[in-house]
């Protein structure tokens, strides 16, 4: 069994330079690779281009490395929580490309599936589909779409053992399988590692064929966006 663990997310993150690609993990804030976006501001890579669904909030998750202005382009779904992202968008300093969530989600899944394109009916006639190829199914239009691929792919789960195979937990099972199969290192940052063998193979969800290196992750705050509580 090949033993996949790693000190930390110093060794984690071996290799990374300025201009790559990256896939981040999560939904809002939640699943998100909180030490690894933490070792890629230490580090101070720049020119980056960051695939994720949201970029975080101003001062937590993504939205930590657009402050530092490390992030040249992002590739998402929804920014709705991020100020900063708005005003470098608006001002042209961020390059940012918007993808319907399916869409975003099954180019992923295609990355890893080794799959190089797809047809979908999600943007036809609008913005998203300028440019595109179109073709006509059964009477309705779709666009090809291209997969995505990253050099480092970044997730986060609940438990993972030393051969990397990974359990989600919740809504953290959103992005994040997807997003391990389409790395050429996949990371994958875990709340509990055990030994392998602990965990049932009818529960793991990423298989730990997918997964370069894997370490136990510390001092998780798993932020809440708009918390909302009765009155």
């Amino acid at each position: 069994m090949i033993n996949k663990v790693v000190s930390g997310p110093q060794e984690a993150l071996r290799g990374l330079t300025d201009g790559m690609t990256l896939m981040l993990g999560g939904f809002g804030l939640c699943g998100i690779p909180e030490n690894s976006i933490e070792e890629i501001l230490r580090l101070g890579a720049k020119n980056l281009t960051c695939i994720s669904n949201n970029a975080g909030v101003d001062d937590f998750g993504i939205g930590r490395l657009l402050q530092t202005k490390q992030v040249r382009k992002m590739i998402s779904s929804y920014v709705g929580e991020n100020a900063e992202f708005e005003r470098q968008l608006l001002s042209g300093e961020l390059e940012v490309e918007l993808i319907p969530q399916g869409t975003l989600a099954e180019r992923c899944r295609a990355g890893g599936a080794g799959i190089p394109a797809f047809y979908t009916p999600a943007g036809y006639g609008t913005e998203v589909g300028e440019g595109k190829e179109s073709r006509e199914f059964n009477g309705k239009m779709y666009l090809l779409e291209t997969a995505l691929h990253a050099d480092f792919a970044f997730v986060k789960a609940w438990k993972g053992d030393t051969a990397g195979n990974l359990i989600f937990k919740g809504t953290a099972r959103n992005f994040n399988p997807m997003m391990a199969t389409a790395g050429k290192i996949t990371v994958a940052e875990v709340e509990e590692l055990v030994p392998a063998g602990e965990l049932d193979p009818n529960q793991i969800h990423t298989p730990g064929i997918f997964v370069q290196r894997i370490f136990e992750g510390k001092n998780y705050e798993k932020r809440i966006e708009q918390r909302t509580v009765r009155s």
